[in-house]
């Protein structure tokens, strides 16, 4: 069983994990102990063969502020910040546990999405995101460089030298903006977000969750392999692919014209 707590709030609806940060009342800012516990139920749903999606959302209308650093002034004595390393490699594994999950994880991004909170979407393999949202890499105005995995993520997504604008000048763009640069997936009317990604999620859903899997896990490993590499990588990929019931479930979904049923094996 897949435990959420007050601040994630974890719901299930037959294959699909929604988790919630829920702290609307400083924009779903994320404590330490929510990093663990977010670590924890990633770790939980990659472990879970029955899940086949997982959706990361904002309560109250925003996605995530990011950490929260209402407390950072009083960690400093004098000139000399008492470095927080062991927060710190529990945001890792938070990241990291994020990254693992083995299921497509879709962000659905409502209102702010910063710092931390814009790399937890980042983290994700889709984001789609409500026309009235906004995006900010908002370290540098903390006195911060940036974390949960934003060196990574954000070149990838939208290029190196404008990784380096958005996190260099912390700027908040909007949706719009987001989009023309690849941020996002998709900006979507407000009013229109949650029955696209109803849409969205359904449709992965109902995929062959193990083919899925690998496929992620081949573009996720791809930008570091040689071609060569991702050829083999690929090639043992399918020699699972057709060893599954699914692959003869395709075929005869195929002759009889109906959608195809697939089990995960």
């Amino acid at each position: 069983m897949i435990e959420g707590t007050g601040d994630l709030l974890v719901d299930r609806d037959g294959a699909v994990v929604t988790v919630t940060i829920n702290r609307p009342q400083v924009m779903n800012a994320m404590t330490p102990q929510m990093f663990v516990d977010f670590g924890r139920v990633c770790r939980s749903v990659n472990g879970d063969e029955t899940v086949r999606v997982l959706v990361l959302t904002g309560a109250g209308g925003n996605f995530c502020s990011g950490a929260d650093v209402s407390g950072q002034a009083d960690r400093v004595s004098g000139d000399t910040p008492v470095v927080p390393l062991r927060n710190m490699r529990r945001i890792k594994e938070a990241a990291m546990a994020l990254h693992d999950v083995q299921h497509p994880v879709v962000a659905k991004v409502r209102g702010v999405a910063a710092g931390a909170g814009l790399n937890i979407a980042l983290g994700c393999d889709l984001v789609y995101a409500s026309d009235q949202a906004r995006f900010s890499e908002i370290f540098a105005r903390r006195g911060l460089s940036l974390d949960f995995g934003g060196s990574w993520l954000l070149p990838r997504r939208v290029g190196l030298h404008r990784a380096k604008e958005l996190a260099l000048l912390a700027e908040v763009i909007d949706a719009q903006e987001a989009d023309r640069i690849g941020l996002v997936n998709r900006v979507l009317p407000d009013g229109e977000l949650d029955a696209h990604v109803d849409d969205v999620v359904s449709r992965i859903a109902a995929g062959p969750p193990l083919a899925l899997s690998m496929s992620k896990e081949l573009l996720n490993s791809g930008s570091v392999s040689s071609m060569g590499q991702a050829l083999e990588a690929e090639g043992l990929a399918q020699s699972v692919n057709l060893a599954t019931s699914d692959i003869r479930e395709a075929g005869q979904a195929w002759v009889e014209k109906r959608h195809a049923r697939f089990e995960g094996h």
